[in-house]
């Protein structure tokens, strides 16, 4: 028997970079990750993707977080998802909403092809003990786990203490039934985690409280060693 991590409180995918996610019950994880997070991105005419800071790969475009993104309901794979507007309507035209909405003619969206839309690794780990002491350093400050998109929220143990995550690099867990992954390092995070998104305001003090605290460091990243499904309430067991 290996050591019960904690289970699955929320799963999140991100069909569209950089835009708001959607919450799911289940979800089918393969090599790259959950099947069709971040399948989508916003392009612009130099080729980079939209995100929340300036790299050799994204650019930084200002006020996505305040769209939303999901696949239609009852789609067996994930196709063209849906552009959520800031009150959640779906767009019409995503690609004439986008230059509109980011004064940008140059903008569209875009399916991955050889350049990966992910940062670093397919799969972000959280768990509510990390997320709990920022909600005690921030008090006044509203936080919850859509400011560092983690693909799964893990409910930890009463008294785990924040950043556990440090101590799971380098194991591999089984979650659920058949879904294995392993756990390789920690975001660097950025003030993206500060940004505005929907109904939570900016504010710089997240940032600066991780990068006091913990050296900017926040979540586990993991790839995936045997493909399988994640559901709420599966059980993350380390060994």
């Amino acid at each position: 028997m290996g050591k019960d991590l904690g289970a699955v409180e929320r799963l999140w995918r991100y069909p569209i970079k950089s835009t708001g996610g959607e919450r799911l019950r289940s979800v089918y994880v393969d090599e790259r990750g959950l099947v069709g997070d971040r399948l989508y991105a916003v392009r612009d005419a130099d080729g980079k993707l939209g995100s929340g800071k300036n790299t050799r790969r994204f650019r930084r475009m200002d006020g996505l977080l305040y769209l939303g993104s999901r696949y239609p309901r009852n789609t067996p794979a994930p196709g063209l998802p849906e552009l959520l507007d800031p009150h959640g309507n779906v767009v019409a035209d995503p690609n004439a909403y986008l230059r509109t909405f980011l004064g940008r003619a140059d903008v569209e969206l875009a399916r991955e092809g050889e350049i990966s839309h992910f940062d670093q690794l397919p799969l972000s780990v959280l768990s509510t003990a990390t997320l709990d002491w920022i909600r005690h350093e921030v008090p006044d400050v509203p936080v919850d786990e859509r400011r560092f998109r983690p693909n799964i929220l893990v409910r930890t143990p009463p008294g785990t203490p924040p950043f556990v995550e440090d101590t799971w690099i380098g194991g591999t867990a089984r979650v659920g039934d058949t879904l294995r992954v392993e756990f390789l390092r920690s975001s660097e995070r950025c003030v993206m985690t500060n940004q505005a998104q929907q109904d939570l305001p900016h504010s710089p003090l997240i940032l600066r409280a991780i990068a006091t605290a913990h050296d900017n460091r926040l979540d586990v990243l993991a790839r995936i060693v045997t493909p399988g499904t994640a559901r709420v309430g599966d059980v993350l067991e380390l060994g």
